[in-house]
């Protein structure tokens, strides 16, 4: 089904945001992962700067080509990504001496024992001085190595990000819209059901004030005021009916998560039902019959009154379309593990491009049989809560066929079971 525009333009949005989200918690990760990786990097620099220092004022401030390590001092671990440490001695008036070969210039200037950094030679340096005889031993090396790490960093992260961003954007888009369709379908529905509900409320309300208007227009008989009564009488009871059946859908829908632990004999509530009917069968003048096939108990995990409300729908849905003198087959089936009910009729049957909306709210077929039309779209309820599967055919007897099958819930010889769960769920 086609996504509506006003659906996509709120994907949109929340796709936006969650984007908008996504990237301000990766640029502060990503703040938080480069300032830690800058820092740890200027601090391993600072320590190799002051194991430097420790070296040259052991030695007493020579030249470094003079200096002799100890065996048992590790000088790659203070250089360990080969970047040239320097040192210079400084004189108590700020003048620098170069003890390391090729070491760049260092300004004239007085210095303060401790960590800080000085441009050199257009680069950043992280230089130490600690103080000596009278003056001070500086130790410098270049952070250009650091910078470059830093910036191949940022350059990936931009890239990733980019990348991150694009995805998060249409990750949320998707998701946004396959979460918005099934609410735009539910609203849809419901202002679909609203403008049809208030027009099935509305023909009856305009004839009962039609009616009313005309009675009180002019003087009339007995006879005339009775049928206008009968008539008002008979669309207040199509009202009735309308408003019961929409109670019942709205409580149905509310409850039906609760009731599913329920088991129902559907031989049981479906002959019963049949029973009830027959006093309507022989109204029409019809031929209403029940028949059972298969050894085992029909139980199955629904509400009982679910399954009654079921099999009344269907089998007064087949008595009105099989019409006077007509036929109506009930049958109830368990085979293997599977439990059956079949209502069939040998009415005009059903039209195949109707019959994937038959369960529609107030839709009614081509043939007219009275009703609300919320009849089928009662069942269509109770078949999805109970985990069913209904099949829409042609009788053998000529009109329609309704077959709802759900699994067998207990095998023969479990009634003993059923009967415990019964007086359990009378308690």
């Amino acid at each position: 089904m086609k996504t509506e525009r006003p659906d996509r333009i709120r994907a949109a949005k929340v796709a936006v945001f969650a984007t908008a989200i996504g990237m301000a918690s990766y640029a502060l990760i990503a703040l938080v992962f480069n300032y830690s990786l800058t820092d740890h990097l200027t601090s391993q620099a600072q320590i190799r700067l002051g194991q430097k220092l420790a070296i040259a004022e052991k030695n007493g401030g020579q030249p470094e080509a003079s200096i002799t390590t100890p065996s048992d001092t590790k000088t790659n671990e203070f250089d360990a990504d080969d970047v040239p440490t320097f040192v210079w001695k400084v004189s108590s008036v700020g003048i620098p001496t170069a003890l390391t070969a090729d070491a760049p210039r260092l300004p004239a200037m007085k210095w303060n024992v401790g960590n800080s950094s000085l441009l050199l030679n257009r680069s950043t340096f992280a230089v130490r001085a600690e103080s000596f005889r009278g003056g001070w031993l500086v130790a410098g090396e270049s952070l250009a190595d650091v910078a470059r790490v830093r910036d191949s960093l940022i350059n990936a992260e931009l890239i990733f990000g980019a990348a991150l961003l694009v995805m998060i954007y249409v990750a949320s888009f998707v998701i946004g819209i396959r979460a918005l369709s099934p609410i735009a379908r539910a609203q849809r529905r419901l202002r679909e059901f609203t403008a049809d509900a208030s027009h099935e409320l509305r023909t009856p309300l305009s004839v009962i004030e039609a009616e009313v208007s005309i009675a009180l227009g002019k003087e009339r008989n007995a006879e005339s005021y009775r049928a206008t009564l009968e008539r008002i009488g008979g669309e207040g009871h199509r009202l009735q009916r309308i408003v019961d059946d929409l109670l019942w859908l709205a409580r149905f829908d509310g409850e039906r998560q609760q009731q599913i632990e329920e088991l129902a004999d559907v031989e049981a509530i479906t002959l019963a039902c049949t029973d009830r009917f027959q006093v309507v069968a022989e109204t029409s003048q019809l031929r209403l019959t029940f028949v059972k096939f298969g050894d085992d108990d029909a139980i199955v995990r629904a509400p009982r009154d679910s399954i009654d409300r079921l099999a009344g729908v269907l089998i007064d849905n087949a008595c009105k379309f099989a019409g006077p003198g007509g036929r109506v087959e009930v049958i109830v089936a368990t085979q293997g593990n599977v439990v059956t009910l079949e209502v069939d009729d040998n009415g005009p049957g059903i039209d195949p491009q109707e019959r994937d909306l038959i369960f529609d709210r107030f839709h009614r077929t081509s043939t007219p049989a009275g009703g609300t039309g919320l009849g089928l779209a009662i069942a269509d309820s109770i078949i999805r809560a109970t985990h069913a599967h209904c099949k829409i055919d042609t009788a053998s007897i000529g009109g329609a066929k309704f077959e709802i099958t759900w699994r067998l819930a207990l095998a023969k010889g479990s009634s003993e079971r059923t009967e415990t769960a019964d007086r359990d769920d009378e308690r």
